[in-house]
């Protein structure tokens, strides 16, 4: 491996280190919101009602306790991902990167781009209950990662072939 091959598997391997990190306080931060959100109840409400809207402001704290649990699942499976990336991208600086294992991380990592897009438009519906009770709150669908998503899926499948490949060609050696 070249010596600029090594060098972007060091950085790609200490950025994913850090996205995990960052993702994790995300989660932290998430929890303590969920928390926060229980002594805080009628200062929230109090906000909303203050706010013009159509919906009761009595929908606005559970619209946002479900928000920050399928927040916490989304830093879940974001974990996931980057930590079977981070497999991945290891594998490929000790040089195999073939194996079926990648394939399997790779599968792993299409279930989990898709549960993060299936998040992704369940975050719009809470946006939009939100906008309509006076927050603005930006969000837009994004088909750049459900193609994402199907990549992975093709990929996985072309790692599982090539392992199958070069185990039938190691067989016949």
């Amino acid at each position: 491996m070249t010596a600029s091959a090594t060098t972007a598997l060091r950085i790609s391997r200490a950025l994913l280190i850090l996205l995990r990190v960052i993702n994790l306080s995300m989660g932290i931060g998430i929890l303590l919101a969920l928390i926060a959100s229980l002594p805080f109840a009628e200062t929230i409400a109090a906000f909303f009602t203050k706010r013009p809207g159509s919906i009761d402001p009595a929908w606005m704290l559970p619209v946002l306790r479900i928000w920050l649990v399928a927040a916490m699942a989304m830093v879940a499976i974001v974990h996931v991902f980057l930590t079977r990336l981070l497999a991945v991208v290891d594998s490929v600086g000790d040089g195999d990167p073939f194996v079926a294992e990648n394939a399997q991380r790779l599968r792993s990592m299409a279930i989990c781009g898709f549960a993060i897009e299936a998040l992704g438009l369940l975050f719009g519906v809470f946006a939009t209950l939100m906008n309509a009770a006076g927050s603005n709150i930006e969000w837009k669908p994004s088909l750049t990662g459900w193609l994402a998503v199907a990549l992975l899926f093709v990929l996985s499948q072309i790692f599982a072939e090539g392992t199958r490949m070069r185990r039938d060609l190691d067989g016949m050696i």
